[in-house]
């Protein structure tokens, strides 16, 4: 995955009652109904390609095989608070795939439980399709850093995770109060009252390409 040194390669099979201690019934569950296999494929770290970094000290590389086709975000976030270190997802069902990562820190009173700050995940693809790729220079932050900005509206190299986790929030926030003004537009039935909000809906979308382009 993303073509990376072999000096990375770890290809071992994480059992799924490793997560035991952070799961509940249902989700133990959920892990045995859901998931087939987890392969921890790859370690990014100053071990394996002699690159370090201050806030990411490694980036893990984890394929996830499902028993069928669905979205696993809440096994996902599991995993990621379990294991201190950044994760880049592959989540696979048959020929397809999508990928999801989440910036986070440790939690300020528990060292065995990370605070997910945001998720970055794609749509499902096809395996033919890429796109997606880890530069491996400079450092562990820029490197978990770049990878991230694949997913965002923002590719400035100039602002750091911090930054552009943050522009993403509110980047979400205006995409909701946009649908939230849809939906309303939709369901009114008075004609002044629609143009209204038709001129709020635009206001909003010109917001938010201005935001997009300002970051």
């Amino acid at each position: 995955m993303f073509n990376l040194p072999k000096s990375t390669v770890v290809q071992k099979v994480i059992p799924k009652n490793s997560f035991d201690d952070y799961t509940n019934t249902k989700q133990k569950k959920t892990f045995s109904e859901r998931v087939s296999r987890i392969v921890w494929a790859n370690k990014i770290s100053q071990d394996t390609i002699n690159i370090t970094g201050k806030e990411v000290q490694e980036i893990q590389i984890f394929e996830i095989e499902l028993k069928e086709k669905l979205n696993i975000k809440d096994l996902l976030i599991i995993i990621d608070k379990a294991i201190p270190y950044h994760i880049i997802f592959k989540i696979k069902f048959n020929d397809e795939y999508y990928i999801s990562t989440s910036a986070k820190h440790i939690h300020p009173t528990n060292d065995d439980n990370a605070v997910i700050d945001y998720t970055f995940s794609t749509e499902w693809m096809s395996q033919n399709e890429t796109g997606f790729y880890l530069e491996l220079k400079n450092n562990l932050d820029w490197i978990y850093k770049n990878f991230c900005s694949q997913f965002a509206a923002n590719t400035d190299e100039s602002i750091n995770l911090k930054e552009l986790v943050e522009n993403e929030k509110k980047l979400d926030e205006i995409k909701k109060d946009i649908e939230k003004v849809k939906l309303e537009i939709s369901r009114c039935k008075q004609f002044n009252k629609k143009v209204e909000l038709n001129l709020s809906l635009k206001k909003m979308e010109n917001k938010m390409r201005t935001y997009i382009k300002l970051n």
